[in-house]
C-alpha cells in the first residue's frame, strides 16, 4: 500500500549528511534521474531497481521538481522489477532438456557436471525471457525542514535495497534508521537526556547494538500502556509538535491483539493473543512469567477521529497504520493535479497528527519511566498479581 492509501505500513529515518546550500530540490532533481528507474518489459534483464513518480510509477522523468516535491516535501517511489521463475517450471524444463541431449547424445549414459550447468542456465534465460517481470513499488516522503523520512515497506530485505540505493543516488548523505532509542532522545525535554543516556544499555551508537541492547524500551512501554489501558481513563495531552494543538486531549488504549515473547524449554516461545479482551487475563498471566509484550493493536482517538495501528515495539514500526480517511472529491475534475495535491497535504496532516500523538503518548511514558518509575512499577506488579 502507498502512502495515500487509507491503510498503510511505515518506518521512519533520519537523514544524516551535509545537502547544497543552494537549489537542493534542482540537485534532488538530477540525483533522482541519474538513478531512475528503467523499464524492462521489452527485454530479457532479471532485475530493474530505481526511482519513479510517487503519484505514477510508470514514470520516470524529474526533470520538472513539480513531479517530486510538494512545499517542504521531496516525494519518490522506490521501483523493483523482477523476473522469478517457478521453481517447478524450471525443474521441468531442465529434465526435459537433459533428456532432449540424451536423445541427441547415444553414447552419453548421464548429462555431465558442466553440461548440466549449461543447460540450467539456457533453459533459466529462455524462460526469464517469457516471463513477464513482476512491479513492487514503495513510496518515500522526505520532510526536509526536520530531515525525517518516511519509507512504506517495513520488509527487511526492501529497507536495506531502501537505504543503499539512497545512500548511492544522494552523494554524501545517508539514512539512519529512526529506532526506539533515537525516538525517545526527540521527544524527551532537555532536563531528562541525562536520565535517558544513563539508561541507555548500548556501549556504542551502532545502530544495532542501540535496537538489541534497549529492547527494554519498547517492553516497558507497552506493559505501562496495557496497565494504563485498563487502570486509568486512558487520556492524554498532546505535547510533541504537529498539526494538533499543544494540550490538546487524546484516548490511547490497547484492544484485541498483543503479541509476546519469552524463554520457554527449547528456545524462545512466541504468544499470540486475539479478539475481544475484558481483563487481558491471560496476557497479565504472561507478563508474570517473565514474557514480555513485543508487539500490540493501538488506537489513539482525538474528537471524533481515530487512529489504528499494529506497533512494534523492537524497532517502533507502525504495521497497518490506519489513519482518518482523506479522499479526492468525484466531482472535482476541472483541476485533477492541484486537487491530488490537495490530497497528498490532508493525507500528510492526517498521517503526521496520528505520529504527534504516538510521539506524545511515548513522552508521556518516558516521564514515568526516567522519574519515578520503581513506584509505578511496583504498581504494575501487585496489579498483575490480581490476574
Amino acid at each position: 500500500m502507498g502512502i495515500l492509501s487509507n491503510t498503510v505500513s511505515v518506518c521512519q529515518y533520519q537523514v544524516l549528511g551535509e545537502v547544497p546550500a543552494d537549489n537542493f530540490f534542482a540537485w534532488s532533481g538530477e540525483c533522482l534521474a541519474a538513478n531512475a528507474f528503467h523499464p524492462i518489459e521489452q527485454t530479457s534483464e532479471e532485475l530493474s531497481v530505481g526511482w519513479v513518480h510517487l503519484a505514477d510509477p510508470k514514470e520516470q522523468d524529474f526533470s520538472s521538481d513539480q513531479v517530486f516535491r510538494r512545499d517542504h516535501y521531496l516525494i519518490f517511489s522506490l521501483r523493483r522489477d523482477q523476473r522469478r521463475v517457478p521453481a517447478a517450471l524450471m525443474r521441468a524444463h531442465l529434465e526435459q532438456a537433459q533428456n532432449d541431449f540424451l536423445a541427441a547424445h547415444p553414447g552419453l549414459q548421464r548429462v555431465g557436471k558442466q553440461k548440466k550447468e549449461e543447460l540450467r542456465e539456457a533453459v533459466r534465460g529462455a524462460l526469464l525471457a517469457r516471463t513477464l517481470p513482476i512491479p513492487a513499488v514503495y513510496d518515500a516522503v522526505w520532510d526536509t525542514r526536520s530531515n525525517l523520512l518516511t519509507f512504506t515497506s517495513l520488509s527487511p530485505k526492501v529497507t536495506e535495497l531502501f537505504e543503499g540505493l539512497f545512500k548511492q543516488t544522494f552523494k554524501g548523505l545517508r539514512l539512519v534508521a529512526l529506532h526506539p532509542m533515537a525516538r525517545a532522545a526527540q521527544v524527551i525535554p532537555e532536563a531528562l537526556r541525562p536520565a535517558l543516556q544513563q539508561a541507555n544499555r548500548a556501549t556504542t551508537e551502532a545502530v544495532l547494538e542501540q535496537i538489541q541492547q534497549n529492547a527494554w524500551l519498547g517492553s516497558d512501554f507497552l506493559r505501562w500502556l496495557l496497565y494504563q489501558t485498563l487502570e486509568s481513563p486512558s487520556t492524554y495531552q498532546v505535547n510533541q509538535p504537529g498539526p494538533a494543538a499543544g494540550g490538546e486531549p487524546f484516548v490511547a488504549t490497547l484492544n484485541d491483539r498483543l503479541v509476546l515473547l519469552g524463554g520457554a524449554e527449547g528456545g524462545l516461545q512466541k504468544i499470540t493473543v486475539a479478539g475481544p479482551q475484558d481483563h487481558f487475563g491471560e496476557v497479565r498471566a504472561a507478563l508474570q512469567h517473565d514474557k514480555q509484550i513485543i508487539e500490540a493493536n493501538l488506537t489513539m482517538e482525538k474528537q471524533e477521529h481515530a487512529w489504528k495501528m499494529t506497533f512494534k515495539a523492537g524497532l517502533f514500526h507502525f504495521a497497518g497504520y490506519k489513519a482518518p480517511a482523506v479522499k479526492l472529491e468525484k466531482d472535482a475534475i476541472t483541476n485533477a493535479d492541484s486537487e491530488k495535491e490537495a490530497l497528498f497535504y490532508e493525507r500528510m496532516f492526517v498521517l503526521e497528527e496520528g505520529l504527534q500523538l504516538f510521539d506524545s503518548l511515548l513522552a508521556t511514558f518516558l516521564e514515568r519511566r526516567l522519574g519515578d518509575w520503581a513506584v509505578i512499577e511496583k504498581d504494575i506488579s501487585e496489579w498483575l498479581e490480581q490476574a
